[in-house]
């Protein structure tokens, strides 16, 4: 299939998000559209898939013109689409999600499950996507469940595959294996929109490179013409500092200090055992390990949302192991979510509510249980213009925000005020180059200003350059403390199990290097 997209424009009130936008994808290609946060990539797809209606501008397909009132013209023409939030039924299987809406059918009208079974395998082993067609989809990791997205598509016979920013919430093992998907695809003569941010993903796996910076387009290049930096500054429109330069922290004494911390899933199997952490005012710890280790679990109960089954947490010598998330709040602890839609807001509110989430009952958003609006409104807009937050005002729901801009308000809300701690789950998640070189910068000021920072991060780059120390995190123990000038190489067979004397060992934890009452 040969797309062509031909002066694209789509206004939402004074907003241009899209402003004459050309763009041509040709056969058995993968062409990685790249920008900012609000760039209008998003917008772009949503229309060419039929979600939303262009003000002006044509979409032709192999030379001829085409409108889709709807997805499901665009499908039936050829395109599919991947969601940045995948559009599964969590309690149906595999098979069902792939089938629904093109169900192969027996006599009377019953669904032939048997034959949407065996159409999901015989996709699966076409491209490689390896996946149970009778397993129930909300008990699939995240990586799986985008195949499953790529089979119902692949299923509907796509010719042009559109992934709006694919591997926003996959790990680094996951976004290889999709990779490997996609040039699979390729290869098959399907060609690939890929839509994203991140920079060494473009150089990658795409064959040709857009940027569009504001709604439009602002310039095309090829891997092999051009470079991270280069890119950077064409998405930003000034230089980034890619790699965030900080000056050597200042540590002072313990503030959050984790004790002999167990905690357990919902099936009451021992996911966090016995782990032993201080953090001091004035350093970033950066907690390093494969998803699935028990980080996740872990921030949720310094934060509160989980049970501590034994062992204590205490924040500035405060004992808050069994308090409420609303009395760790006031105590002076921060959490950015490591799922900003589930935990970090409310999608119906606006943005200016969910800006105040944390302070909605003090002043000066507050007086005598009345809520102040025109400081909720003062306080989002100077986030709006302070973030770079991309919407029309701060009245907005922010359930309409793109991913990468509901991010930008859980940071904007946590790093608004002083506080004695914060944790931070993949705080640049989602994040354009130039969002996360603000919030590694907002970061690095908590920190300077007395903070005890505990970073848990996918993104090994990001460990490295943020982690004051680095805690690497094993099957549900930290099996090692190390200064992050150990390298990659050290810090990888770390989280593989690997490279400390404690790897093996039943009840050992070994700090490697750097240790908490060591200056770094």
């Amino acid at each position: 299939m040969r797309l062509e997209l031909d002066g694209i424009t789509k206004r939402f009130g004074s907003l241009v998000a899209n402003d004459h936008v050309n763009l041509t994808v040709e056969p058995g290609e993968i062409h990685c559209l790249l920008g900012e946060n609000g760039a209008g990539k998003s917008t772009l797809m949503n229309i060419l898939f039929g979600l939303l209606h262009a003000d002006s501008g044509e979409i032709r397909i192999d030379g001829a013109p085409v409108t889709f009132a709807d997805p499901g013209e665009a499908i039936r023409d050829g395109i599919g689409m991947v969601h940045q939030h995948f559009m599964l039924v969590p309690v149906f299987t595999v098979a069902e999600n792939v089938a629904l809406g093109f169900e192969p059918t027996r006599r009377f009208g019953w669904l032939d499950r048997r034959s949407a079974r065996a159409q999901v395998r015989k996709l699966s082993t076409e491209f490689g996507l390896e996946v149970n067609p009778d397993a129930v989809v909300e008990t699939l990791p995240v990586g799986v469940q985008q195949r499953v997205e790529i089979l119902k598509a692949l299923h509907r016979d796509a010719r042009l595959l559109i992934l709006d920013e694919p591997t926003a919430v996959l790990t680094p093992q996951e976004t290889e294996a999709l990779f490997h998907i996609m040039r699979s695809l390729k290869a098959s003569g399907r060609s690939i929109l890929f839509i994203t941010h991140k920079l060494k993903e473009v150089l990658s796996v795409a064959d040709r490179i857009t940027v569009m910076r504001l709604g439009r387009v602002v310039g095309s290049t090829a891997p092999a013409q051009t470079d991270e930096e280069a890119l950077a500054t064409m998405m930003v429109g000034r230089n980034v500092e890619l790699v965030i330069t900080k000056p050597p922290g200042h540590p002072a004494g313990t503030v959050l200090q984790l004790e002999h911390l167990t905690v357990s899933d919902e099936r009451g199997v021992t996911v966090v055992e016995d782990v032993d952490l201080e953090i001091r005012a004035g350093e970033i710890v950066a907690l390093a390990g494969v998803q699935g280790n028990g980080q996740t679990e872990l921030a949720e109960a310094v934060v509160g949302l989980r049970p501590v089954r034994s062992g204590s947490l205490r924040l500035a010598g405060v004992d808050l192991t069994h308090t409420s998330v609303r009395q760790r709040i006031h105590d002076g602890l921060a959490d950015i979510p490591e799922d900003r839609q589930l935990d970090g807001l409310v999608l119906s509110l606006s943005i200016a509510e969910n800006l105040i989430l944390d302070q909605y009952d003090v002043a000066p958003f507050a007086h005598l249980g009345v809520r102040n609006l025109s400081a909720m409104r003062a306080n989002g807009d100077r986030a709006l213009n302070e973030f770079d937050i991309r919407a029309v005002n701060e009245n907005v729901p922010v359930g309409t925000l793109s991913g990468g801009n509901q991010q930008k308000v859980v940071v904007a809300r946590e790093l608004a005020r002083r506080v004695k701690a914060l944790i931070a789950s993949q705080p640049t998640r989602g994040l354009d180059v130039g969002s996360i070189e603000y919030v590694h910068r907002r970061i690095v000021e908590a920190r300077d200003d007395g903070a005890a920072v505990l970073i848990i991060s996918s993104e090994l780059d990001e460990v490295l350059a943020l982690g004051d120390r680095v805690a690497v995190m094993y099957r549900g123990r930290i099996v090692g403390i190390v200064d992050p000038g150990v390298g990659r190489e050290t810090i990888g067979l770390m989280m593989a199990g690997g490279g400390t004397p404690s790897a093996g060992n039943e009840g050992v934890t070994e700090h490697v290097g750097v240790s908490a009452g060591e200056e770094p």
